[in-house]
């Protein structure tokens, strides 16, 4: 018997504990956004050219010229035949470009008006409607649709490490 109590506590004695971590995490998330509205303008420019043979330029101050600022436009040049009863080709040609817009103002993120320019590419915002998210105290999660130009994303994370 004393051989047997000798044996269990030499075998007691030589187990070592364990050191085992457990992590176990929890995460529940929600995303929710609405689209912002948008507009790219690019303003063109004015052309003007003219090309001929058989042709004199007789405008004293010379070729046709655009204006610039606002009032966009062009003055056109004088030209006659260098000889009569010759075959001559004459071409002008003329492209009005975009005025200067104003200046366009934006109040509290609002922009009232805006410029319509010659390529002009506007998207609409999203529209809250009822989007909506709620998050419980147990992790649980309600997400509600919104209208055009909306999204939500909800998330739950579970993680478990033993080290």
């Amino acid at each position: 018997m004393k051989k047997q109590i000798m044996l269990s506590i030499a075998l007691l004695g030589l187990a070592t504990p364990a050191f085992a971590d457990i992590t176990h995490k929890m995460q529940t998330s929600i995303q929710l956004s609405v689209d912002g509205a948008g507009s790219q303008a690019t303003r063109l420019g004015s052309t003007y050219s003219i090309t001929g043979n058989n042709i004199t330029l007789d405008t004293a101050g010379g070729l046709g010229s655009l204006s610039a600022g606002d009032a966009v436009g062009y003055t056109a040049a004088d030209y006659s035949i260098n000889t009569v009863g010759s075959s001559f080709s004459f071409t002008e040609s003329f492209l009005e470009g975009d005025a200067t817009p104003s200046a366009t103002t934006v109040t509290a993120g609002v922009v009232p008006a805006l410029p319509i320019l010659g390529s002009t590419l506007t998207t609409s915002g999203g529209v809250a409607g009822t989007l909506a998210g709620t998050l419980t105290t147990g992790g649980a999660m309600t997400i509600t649709a919104g209208g055009a130009g909306t999204t939500a994303v909800g998330q739950f994370i579970t993680e478990l490490s033993i080290d």
